[in-house]
């Protein structure tokens, strides 16, 4: 049996929370490995990592064994908790069936970002929430439950107001059984249609190929992502869509699919849910350092339409979410930059045209959406990107 993941679990939550001390407790993985990341001690890239719920008689454990059960195995997407990386976070949270929401116990709750991380859930559309309140281990008994009111009271009326609140301790490893329990519970594997056209959201793009490498044992572009809907096998021959730039103007790409991987296990099909790499026959120089995240992978000819402009019916938040003091979200002008979240790609945006009902945004960078998308929406308020509103692709 392929241990394919069948779904991708964000984990969010404001810096420093314990969201990559969590992921390695699960997957046994340290996902900043980014040598800057690991330099200034946050997570700047997406980080990926896949693990397994297994069941033995009394109790859920990560750990294989010989009365274990496998339940399932799932992808972990870590995402950036550092306000400057929020469209990182974005991006990662459009391959996102369901997340993980990490509070501190020993801080107040909510800081800024873990109310712009539950904002972004929610408007991007994930409604499968379970709250991590971390490091008990630092705080009285008092303290934690304390912690636990403010946590309760500040997802009143949101899409979290009913999840389960976890306490744990990421670093010890404290019930961790109780949180992979309530995964199985109410993160559910979404039912597929492996009937559909596929499509693969890029959410990586790297060169394998380490430098001195002899010219015959090169290997093609690998992209890293998740396969949306649909599934694709080794062999296919795809298109990468928006594509490279050539003079203004963006060309699609053409490949063939020449390996698939998940994790480290080399797999014949990429069916919908976790992440997964697959590997192309394209040069490695068009594909390293992420030049083309944020593409669209499809079968020839299958491929969902490119956008240069966008038209969007725009709902604004009544107010700026992530900055300590309350500040009104002022309606959108002509001629304005903003920038758009579309599945995980990231684009900026002159506003050419508002009226009541929509807004037609010039982009810099075209995507490959369909009507009906959910994209979300960010302007600059003071030096920083911030989210102020959820916007539908129409026509």
């Amino acid at each position: 049996m392929s241990n394919q993941p069948e779904i991708n679990l964000g984990i969010v939550g404001h810096v420093d929370h314990g969201k990559t001390t969590l992921t390695e407790q699960l997957t046994g993985k340290w996902t900043d490995t980014h040598s800057e990341e690991l330099k200034r001690g946050i997570t700047i890239r997406l980080g990926y990592a896949n693990f397994s719920i297994y069941k033995t008689k009394e109790d859920y454990t990560t750990k294989k064994s010989k009365d274990a059960k496998l339940l399932r195995t799932i992808s972990i997407v870590d995402a950036p908790g550092h306000e400057t990386l929020m469209a990182t976070m974005l991006s990662g949270a459009a391959i996102m069936d369901g997340a993980l929401l990490l509070i501190a116990a020993n801080e107040e709750c909510p800081k800024p970002q873990t109310e712009e991380h539950l904002m972004a859930l929610d408007i991007i559309g994930i409604r499968s929430i379970i709250i991590v309140q971390n490091k008990i281990d630092l705080v009285t008994k008092e303290q934690a439950l304390k912690n636990y009111q403010q946590i309760k009271e500040f997802v009143k009326g949101t899409v979290a107001e009913n999840s389960p609140v976890i306490p744990i301790s990421a670093q010890h490893g404290i019930n961790i059984n109780l949180l992979l329990e309530a995964i199985e519970e109410h993160i559910k594997t979404p039912k597929r249609d492996l009937n559909k056209n596929p499509l693969f959201f890029v959410a990586r793009s790297f060169d394998v190929n380490k430098p001195g490498h002899n010219i015959n044992d090169l290997v093609g572009g690998v992209l890293g992502g998740a396969v949306k809907q649909g599934k694709f096998e080794i062999g296919n021959e795809v298109e990468i869509s928006p594509g490279l730039k050539v003079g203004n103007k963006y060309n699609k790409i053409k490949s063939k699919i020449i390996g698939l991987m998940s994790g480290n296990e080399k797999i014949d099909e990429a069916k919908s849910g976790g992440s997964i790499a697959l590997l192309t026959d394209l040069d490695p120089s068009i594909i390293k350092s992420d030049s083309l995240t944020g593409n669209v992978v499809s079968l020839i000819d299958q491929s969902p339409e490119v956008f240069y402009d966008l038209k969007l019916e725009i709902e604004l938040l009544k107010k700026v979410i992530g900055i300590e003091k309350n500040s009104v979200v002022e309606p959108l002008k002509k001629n304005e930059s903003i920038v758009l979240n579309v599945n995980s790609a990231v684009t900026i945006g002159e506003l050419v045209d508002i009226t009541k009902k929509s807004a037609t945004v010039r982009l810099r960078i075209p995507v490959c959406s369909n009507y009906g998308d959910r994209v979300a929406v960010s302007r600059k308020v003071g030096n920083r990107w911030r989210l102020i509103g959820v916007g539908t692709i129409i026509k």
